[in-house]
């Protein structure tokens, strides 16, 4: 069974987008396992499948290249997000490999399930 890690925070409107579809994917996708994760609590698995949501992008892409991210300007460690924690996991070498579908913090909903559908059943 794929497993797929759901990244989000529902407080935060533009963060808590694949949260938020999280019920529809189930039932369309029901022989795949959704898991809502935390970055800060990540799972003890060398080959990562990510759903998140992306700021800077206009459409639902598929990313299997960490070079792929834009990383932030870090202050403290506090200010890691999901990219640099992916990126000091794989220099560590407790990752092997990770796709994610980012997903624009401005596409309608059932235009965003229907092409993260639409990627997860291609691989």
């Amino acid at each position: 069974m794929t497993r797929i890690l759901i990244f989000g925070n529902p407080l935060v409107e533009k963060d808590s987008l694949p949260l938020r579809l999280l019920p529809e994917l189930r039932k369309r996708l029901p022989e795949v396992e959704f898991v809502e994760a935390d970055p800060e609590d990540m799972p003890d698995e060398r080959d990562l499948f990510i759903i998140d949501s992306a700021l800077g992008i206009r459409d639902v892409v598929l990313i299997d290249n960490l070079d792929q991210l834009e990383n932030c300007k870090l202050i403290s460690s506090h200010d890691m997000d999901l990219g640099q924690t992916l990126g000091l996991m794989k220099v560590a070498g407790l990752l092997d490999s990770v796709k994610i579908i980012a997903v624009p913090i401005n596409i309608a909903e059932a235009v965003a399930l229907d092409k993260i559908e639409k990627i997860i059943r291609a691989i």
